[in-house]
């Protein structure tokens, strides 16, 4: 795996797990808007959020995979 790959790959890691940390913080205040209907379509899309980082990290782990595969 070259260089700027790793680099990369780190980067875009990082990122994930900065937007997982933040949305983490948005679920505990979901109470104080006091809204039962706009709490349930936070939480949906928080989930929508979280499986689309998800998906993302999948694909970096992929990359590494075959990267270090090509070195066998």
């Amino acid at each position: 795996m070259t260089e700027d790959r790793q680099a990369g790959i780190a980067r875009i890691r990082d990122a994930c797990k900065s937007i997982a940390l933040e949305m983490m913080k948005i679920h505990p205040t979901l109470p104080s808007l006091q809204d039962t209907e706009a709490q349930g379509e936070i939480l949906k899309a928080l989930f929508e959020a979280t499986k689309q980082v998800e998906i993302i990290k999948k694909r970096l782990a992929k990359l590494e995979a075959k990267d270090d595969s090509a070195l066998l």
